[in-house]
């Protein structure tokens, strides 16, 4: 995996399938705020979808395996990307979680 893609060879472009990984992943990492965005923009205020969530896991968990298992191994991008990995999922749970009592349902990510 840490061997350049070779039918990229004529282009010139040196690329991995680890560091292909880590760049989608910091691209989905990137666009869960044009998420944030339309989902905000279409409410009329501050909200932040389930989708914004399951990007920031993904994304983070993808350029998190880059640094873990590439040549790359840097500890500050394994830090960069573990802590929003954590903030993601508990937040994916606490979103996900059955509630009681209150209201019809789920919210779907409308801040306080």
């Amino acid at each position: 995996m840490n061997d350049s893609i070779a039918w990229l060879a004529w282009t010139g472009i040196v690329l991995t399938p680890w560091k292909l990984i880590g760049v989608t992943g910091a691209l989905m990492f990137g666009a869960r705020w044009v998420v944030q965005f339309l989902a905000s923009r279409r409410a009329g205020r501050p909200v932040i979808p389930r989708l914004f969530w399951y990007m920031s896991l993904a994304g983070s968990l993808m350029a998190l395996a880059y640094f873990l298992f590439s040549n790359k191994q840097d500890a500050v991008g394994v830090l960069q990307n573990l802590l929003p990995a954590f903030t993601a999922a508990y937040s994916l749970y606490l979103d996900l979680r059955p509630r009681s009592g209150h209201g019809s349902g789920p919210d779907h990510g409308a801040l306080p």
